[in-house]
């Protein structure tokens, strides 16, 4: 079991194309504050049909993308 499981699920349930979350929220879903081993846990979400896109340190914040098939 990941430590992002609850974030991953959440990601996974939100309905969306694609969104944004802050690390702040991150961490009130997840229940642990992002690190940087969110790099590599981040290759789990695929599992889930979503991918990480841009992670921007400067704002803060994470955008997920759901996989789109063609």
């Amino acid at each position: 079991m990941s430590k992002y499981n609850a974030l991953w699920e959440y990601v996974q349930k939100s309905g969306k194309e694609s969104f944004q979350l802050t690390f702040e929220e991150i961490q009130e879903i997840a229940g642990i504050p992002i690190d940087h081993s969110f790099l590599k846990y981040k290759k789990e979400l695929a599992d889930y049909g979503w991918q990480v896109g841009k992670i921007s340190m400067k704002e803060q914040t994470v955008l997920f993308h759901k996989y789109l098939l063609f």
